[in-house]
């Protein structure tokens, strides 16, 4: 293993960094405003480089090179319904956000239809982000954990204490400047992860492209079969035709529900979003985005190609395929930066879900039946407790997804599959529907979420339908009811 002692200086020193730019990068929180939406004043295009980050955890880092790795490059074919949804969502959703001068997505559910459903869909949202996201931190102990079992002084370490161990580290790092400089702290050091993890993964690249015969040209011809991108879904039955994940039309249509209800009903994202200073920034940022997501999927599968030629197609864990490149063959200081760059991917996510968790509890719940006469200085002391809670149950979900066999980002998406419909749904009643009450509102919105625990648990449909069926559910149910009553009253 070419794991020294180079590799661990820099990592030590990575995280001493990130935890001191942070803190300094954050400046001086006074309010709530500050704490976050960095007062509004954050540029579009750090914005834009922060959304990036976020939705790139470690489970891009390592599990989509792992998806090319057992199959081929359909996956890329999502980022085409990923720029769709984005557009949607920055002329249908924003400006309604931005009317409002709101600090939460869940706030114009409050205004548009009433407190029962801003408080059920910020319920809703913190539930699915700490599970999807307490499985994007377990990934993060991926590599640290082959490092450490492969080194004499840990050797009498178990997997669990390894894992743990990881998580908790990383965790720590990111709660600290989450804790003290706010969001304005959290997308700053975005920006910063986001260079070093490309920079990590270019590394690696360029590093498989030495250690393999015949470069970049074997890997074309090695794996000519895996470069099918479009993947049209007609060659097998139609009662199999939903049950694949990476059809055109699945990704195309799936993707752009699922990147609607990402970037337009979580909260995760649409705090970045709200911290600029005007609509049409926000609108900037957002869409870019989609277009350097999609360069990045693209990267890290033709890492995962790579890494199927140089292993000349062994049989390989796809989530641990990647690591177990870097950790025993990458050169020393090199497999530090690349470390580096994962921990990055993770913590830019982590910290984001701190953020944006706190924020939705902070003021669709602790405002409206807590803190109605606080003053400013005892709710950023409220916010700053809150984001601990969080913290600490984010470790607890990432440590109870330890034991999973499933590929990790298809397990992410599939948790966020449950809820994600009903929420996407409900926001297309707020703004689309105009004689929709809050009773019709939240009728359809459970209906969405019973409707997806049923497909997900008793049907074969693939993930990437799944928001699809949400949000239509929760549109038609909403609708129908609401009609049901006004011809009762008729």
């Amino acid at each position: 293993m070419n794991f020294g002692l180079i590799d661990w200086l820099i990592i030590v020193l990575y995280l001493f960094g990130v935890l001191i730019f942070g803190i300094i990068s954050g400046g001086k929180q006074r309010s709530t405003v500050d704490y976050f939406l960095g007062a509004r004043q954050v540029p579009w295009l750090a914005v834009c480089f922060a959304v990036v980050a976020t939705e790139t955890s470690a489970l891009t880092f390592l599990s989509i090179p792992g998806v090319a790795y057992a199959t081929n490059l359909n996956f890329l074919q999502l980022t085409f319904g990923y720029i769709l949804g984005r557009i949607i969502v920055s002329f249908l959703l924003l400006p309604a956000y931005y009317r409002g001068e709101l600090a939460t997505a869940y706030q114009f559910l409050g205004l548009r239809f009433g407190r029962k459903v801003r408080n059920f869909a910020s319920i809703v949202f913190m539930l699915t982000r700490l599970a999807a996201d307490g499985v994007r931190l377990f990934t993060t102990a991926i590599p640290l954990a082959i490092i450490l079992k492969n080194s004499e002084q840990f050797a009498n370490w178990s997997d669990a204490q390894i894992y743990v161990s990881s998580i908790a580290i990383v965790s720590l790092v990111t709660f600290l400047y989450t804790f003290i400089g706010g969001v304005r702290a959290v997308i700053w050091m975005d920006v910063v992860q986001m260079f070093i993890y490309i920079g990590g993964a270019i590394a690696a690249i360029v590093v498989l492209a030495g250690k393999i015969d015949g470069g970049i040209l074997h890997v074309l011809n090695f794996s000519v079969d895996k470069f099918k991108i479009i993947n049209w879904g007609f060659d097998k039955p139609l009662k199999e035709f939903f049950s694949q994940p990476y059809t055109l039309f699945a990704s195309l249509i799936g993707g752009a529900f699922l990147s609607m209800a990402s970037h337009g009903a979580d909260q995760l994202i649409v705090q970045r979003l709200l911290t600029t200073n005007s609509l049409k920034n926000s609108q900037k940022a957002l869409i870019t985005t989609g277009f350097i997501v999609a360069f990045q999927f693209f990267m890290f599968l033709f890492i995962g190609l790579m890494l199927y030629t140089f292993y000349n197609g062994e049989n390989m864990n796809p989530n641990e395929v990647f690591a177990d490149f870097i950790v025993k063959y990458m050169p020393s200081g090199i497999s530090g930066l690349i470390i580096a760059g994962l921990f990055a991917a993770a913590m830019s996510t982590l910290a984001g879900s701190m953020s944006s968790l706190a924020s939705s509890a902070m003021i669709d719940i602790y405002k409206p039946y807590f803190g109605k006469n606080t003053d400013e200085r005892k709710e950023l002391i409220v916010s700053r407790i809150i984001t601990a809670i969080w913290a600490f149950l984010l470790v607890g979900s990432a440590i109870f997804f330890m034991k999973t066999e499933k590929t990790v980002v298809e397990l992410a998406l599939s948790i966020a599959s449950f809820t994600y419909g009903g929420l996407l749904g409900t926001f297309l009643l707020g703004v689309l529907f105009k004689k929709i009450d809050e009773t019709s509102a939240l009728v359809g919105f459970i209906s969405g979420i019973v409707v997806m625990v049923y497909v997900i648990l008793n049907t074969k449909i693939a993930w990437t339908w799944h928001t699809l069926i949400g949000a239509g559910t929760t549109i038609i149910t909403g609708n129908i009811f609401q009609a049901l009553k006004e011809m009762q009253k008729g």
